[in-house]
């Protein structure tokens, strides 16, 4: 099939060059020049473990093509994906206008048939609002209209992508679900075809839902401190459980990103422009929100108080391992407070800390885990990396000036710090303690 793919952030890019590995020639547009100058050399502009691989091959095998030129991009193209933003408001809700601007742009270059498809995670009627902008503008071409959500996690995106658990298609007529269905079919069996409000809140009621699971844990983790049962265990216990899974359900600081936060905060202004008032995720996000704060609390308990001067060394600063994805990470609310209380702020992140420069004021970063450790009062795990997960404790303890570990994402186990004799706090288990 001809694709042509409009925007190339972590779901264009991704898209585009997956469909493209599946033997289709796609096509991906984007605005920003110097994105599609990078691509064109083969360098992808996101972080994205093994992407970049796989722009070069179908580059080099004729299938994947970069352009600015959205008309060119039309042409011939069968399918045209939206992955553009859609970020979120001051209010909450989600800002349709790169949407909105895509598809005006579509309706004014339409020439015969086309599926146009919402790959960006839109509310719930957006749809609808698509096609009376594409039919403004594109007289009485024939053209259909369809929801096509994504469900891949960054840092396996890929991955993801080519081992779909289901394709979630909405549409309007035969000929287009008879289309996409041939486009997923190398990729997964499970089809979900349904009309296209109902694919956009699937979406919305996915993520939804992971992100109560996440805040159900936490809240289930400060509970277990207070009584001295271990969460990792509780988790264990209830993962075991079909009707629960294991998934999700690892305590630690909260999630970010540019998915949890963004989506749950829509679906709350999408209830709430309907009428109804969805508490749930209300106070799903109120307990994320105050669950990154808990390291803070704990930091304060090991320096007695006092960060005046303390050398707090932060290893991880993107909102999850194997991705430079700054947005609502934890670190980004949590070091500013460090510094305001007068801690001297070190931080080390394999791939993130340019990124984490541009959003967090007198960052001072290092170029390895031991720079940023040397001499360090305490320190402080805010994104599980293996790099971390597999540190070497013995060394750990000969660099540090005092051992004590805030660890927001429990990658350590009790017994392993009670042998190295660290103090260390996690997040519902016990504290381990020498003093």
């Amino acid at each position: 099939m001809d694709i042509c793919v409009v925007g190339t952030g972590y779901v264009g890019l991704v898209s585009g060059v997956c469909f493209s590995d599946l033997g289709n020639r796609v096509t991906c547009v984007d605005v920003d020049e110097s994105k599609i100058k990078k691509l064109l050399e083969g360098k992808s502009p996101i972080y994205e473990p093994g992407i970049e691989d796989f722009i070069q091959k179908n580059l080099n095998e004729g299938r994947l093509f970069f352009t600015t030129d959205l008309k060119k991009a039309m042409e011939s193209a069968q399918i045209i994906l939206i992955a553009v933003g859609t970020p979120r408001k001051q209010n909450g809700e989600a800002d349709l206008t790169y949407i909105e601007n895509v598809a005006e742009s579509i309706g004014q270059n339409l020439q015969d048939y086309k599926i146009i498809v919402t790959k960006s995670t839109v509310p719930v009627g957006t749809g609808k609002i698509i096609k009376e902008i594409i039919s403004r503008h594109a007289g009485d071409v024939k053209f259909d209209v369809a929801s096509n959500p994504e469900f891949l996690r960054e840092g396996s995106a890929i991955y993801d992508t080519l081992n779909m658990e289901r394709a979630v298609i909405g549409v309007e007529s035969e000929k287009a679900a008879n289309l996409l269905k041939e486009l997923h079919k190398p990729l997964t069996s499970n089809i979900v075809l349904t009309d296209i409000e109902t694919a956009e809140m699937i979406k919305y009621a996915s993520n939804a839902f992971l992100a109560t699971k996440i805040s159900f844990i936490n809240e289930i983790a400060n509970v277990c401190e207070l009584l001295g049962a271990d969460v990792t265990k509780v988790a264990e216990g209830m993962g075991y459980d079909k009707r629960i899974g294991n998934a999700f359900l690892q305590a630690g600081i909260g999630y970010g990103g540019s998915c949890f936060p963004k989506d749950t905060s829509a679906l709350v202004a999408i209830a709430e422009q309907a009428g109804y008032d969805f508490r749930i995720v209300k106070d799903v996000e109120q307990v994320n929100k105050e669950q990154r704060f808990k390291v803070v609390d704990k930091l304060k308990v090991a320096l007695k108080n006092d960060l005046k001067g303390k050398k707090i060394s932060i290893l991880g600063l993107a909102f999850k391992p194997n991705t430079d994805d700054m947005r609502d990470a934890p670190s980004v609310d949590v070091i500013p407070i460090l510094q305001n209380e007068g801690a001297e702020v070190v931080a080390y992140d394999p791939v993130a800390s340019e990124n984490a420069q541009k959003v967090i004021p007198n960052l001072q970063v290092t170029d390895t885990m031991q720079e940023a450790i040397l001499n360090s009062d305490a320190i402080v795990i805010l994104t599980e990396w293996n790099e971390f997960k597999e540190m070497d404790l013995t060394e750990v303890a000969r660099l540090v000036k005092q051992k004590i570990i805030i660890d927001g994402r429990n990658i350590f186990s009790i017994e392993k710090m009670e042998y190295m004799k660290f103090y260390y706090a996690s997040i519902g288990r016990k504290t381990v303690s020498f003093n």
